[in-house]
Formats: C-alpha cells, sequence, structure tokens
C-alpha cells in the first residue's frame, strides 16, 4: 500500500504508533538521514525524543530479548497523569510511570518497533506467546478457504494453564485431516489445538460494524469447553 500511495503521490507515508493515553504519539518512522536509518519495512518506528519503550513478558514484566514477542510498555512526559476518576482502571495501566499498552510487539537491536497484535489474542503456551489470528490463518490456509471461518481463543485449563479453542461455522470438514494437512504445512505442533477443542457453532458472533465479538467469543468458547458434570 505504501508503494503503490507513493509511485501515485510522489510521497511515501510513514507509519506510527500511540494512544490516547500517549498524547497521542509514541513511536514513528522517519525518513533516513544519510547513514542514519529512519524506518523498517512493517515496523512503526523507534520512541520519540523523550520517550522510552521496553518489550516485556506479560506474565512476569521481565525484559523479554531482541526480536522476541512481548508487552510494549511506554514512558515519558507525554503519557497521561490518570484516567479521571478512576483510581482502579489507572493503576491497571499504569506501572511505576510505564504505560502498559496491552499491545504485543517485537523490538529489534535498532530500537525498532514493530506490532504484532493485541495480547487479548494471544496465548502464552508452554513458554511461548501464541498468535490467535496466526493460528487462524495457518488453519483457513489448511482448510483451503478464503473467508473467515475459524475463530480461535484461549480458555483456562487446569493442566496447562490455558489451551486454544477453536470456533467454526459453514465448514463440514475433517478436523483430523484438517490438524494433518497443517502439521505437514509446517505449523508448529504448540499452534495447533487438540481436535476435542475444535467446535462447530451456527454463526460466529460478530458486533454490529461486521468484526468479531471477541468477548461473546470467548464466552462461548468457554461454555462449549467447559468440564461437563
Amino acid at each position: 500500500m505504501a508503494d503503490e500511495f507513493a509511485a501515485k503521490f510522489g510521497a511515501r507515508p510513514y507509519e506510527g504508533y500511540g494512544a490516547t493515553e500517549l498524547s497521542p504519539v509514541a513511536t514513528a518512522a522517519l525518513p533516513d538521514a544519510g547513514r542514519q536509518k529512519g524506518s523498517l519495512p512493517g515496523s512503526v518506528g523507534r520512541a520519540l525524543p523523550g520517550s522510552a519503550v521496553k518489550v516485556v513478558d506479560p506474565a512476569t514484566g521481565a525484559l523479554v530479548p531482541y526480536g522476541e514477542p512481548g508487552m510494549l510498555l511506554v514512558k515519558g512526559p507525554h503519557v497521561m497523569k490518570e484516567y479521571l476518576g478512576e483510581p482502579a482502571k489507572t493503576a491497571e495501566v499504569l506501572k511505576d510511570g510505564w504505560y502498559v499498552t496491552g499491545d504485543i510487539v517485537t523490538l529489534d537491536r535498532d530500537g525498532f518497533v514493530t506490532i504484532v497484535g493485541r495480547l487479548s489474542r494471544f496465548s502464552k503456551l508452554a513458554g511461548e506467546m501464541v498468535s490467535h489470528v496466526a493460528v487462524e490463518e495457518k488453519l483457513q490456509a489448511a482448510a483451503g478457504l478464503s473467508e473467515m471461518t475459524f475463530v480461535v481463543t484461549g480458555v483456562k485449563d487446569e493442566k496447562r494453564g490455558e489451551r486454544l479453542v477453536v470456533l467454526y461455522a459453514g465448514w463440514k470438514g475433517s478436523v483430523s485431516e484438517l490438524l494433518s494437512k497443517a502439521r505437514a504445512a509446517g505449523v508448529p505442533n504448540i499452534w495447533l489445538p487438540a481436535e476435542k477443542d475444535f467446535y462447530p457453532v451456527e454463526a460466529l458472533p460478530l458486533l454490529g460494524t461486521g468484526k468479531l465479538d471477541l468477548k461473546a467469543v470467548n464466552e462461548l468458547a468457554g461454555r462449549l469447553s467447559a468440564p461437563k458434570p
């Protein structure tokens, strides 16, 4: 898209990242300056002057290695003071002056931040952050489908802490064959839900905008996967 825009208008758009709580920008890509690289394809750039970023394990708060996905935290004079009249909500997102964005990103050694997704659409399995969207895409590809058919979410698991569950609508194929095709395509086993954790539904929960209703997805998956009395 950036290439098409540049070809048509003669100027290349650069990506940045921010939020209302960050007044509103925290990182930005810039034109190269001599030998100084200002942007990286797919990245939202580096932290702005006066702004600091770090990437941590969402569960432990420990820094993750360069290139590994983790939670983005931002600190600087542009970070909000509080949510007015909502101290509990403020405490959830401000930790020792760091704003907890809720976004999963990677950070390279040159300081470039790349967005991977929202924390709510990840599960931590065997120490690895697994993207629900990535698993959905792999299942769609294995089934040879283009329209959204599979929705992945995480549910609590007594033994492992969390496991993946799949809801699907309008597909009559074999789950066993689907998983075999995904494995043959090189999808890691840790990404693949158990065959018993695939549940057919009449329709995937959607919002009025046509986007997935993730809250309803989580609730439905929880009910379907709950142990039967």
